[in-house]
Order: structure tokens, then sequence, then C-alpha cells
């Protein structure tokens, strides 16, 4: 899993950061700290802070170790291991 945040487009709401506090973090007013390779354990909550991104500046990228090679770019079928 690859995050990329938009910077740009980011406003400081900080949804992520109360939604996945050890990979989103806010410094300052506007600044935001993210992990871009968060460890799998997160997935859950990533995929939650991304969703509830009011500007939607979040992008959540899979390996392709997370789709079973194929390189698709979106979540793994459900059901895959």
């Amino acid at each position: 899993m690859r995050l990329i945040v938009n910077l740009n487009r980011c406003q400081g709401y900080a949804q992520c950061c109360f939604l996945a506090p050890d990979v989103f973090e806010l410094h300052g007013e506007e600044a935001l700290w993210f992990d871009p390779g968060p460890d799998e354990a997160q997935r859950e909550r990533v995929l939650r802070a991304a969703a509830s991104c009011p500007v939607q500046a979040i992008v959540v990228e899979w390996s392709g170790a997370d789709d079973g090679g194929r390189g698709e770019g979106g979540p793994p079928p459900a059901g895959s291991s």
C-alpha cells in the first residue's frame, strides 16, 4: 500500500489525523506529515481516513504484492489472499 496526498488540495481539516494517527500528523495549522508506505496493519484506518477527506486529497495505491501482481492500482478483490 502506498499513499499519495495532494498537499495543494489538502485544507488541513485533519480528519485523516483523527482516524489514522499513526500514519497522518498535522504540524502547525497546515503542514500535514504522513507515512507514504504505512504498515499493512493500518489498512482499514488508512482507507477510512482517505474516504473521510472532505477534499479527497488522499489516494491509496496498491503495490503488486497487494493486488496479486496485477498492478491494477485498486484494492485486492474480496476473498483474495
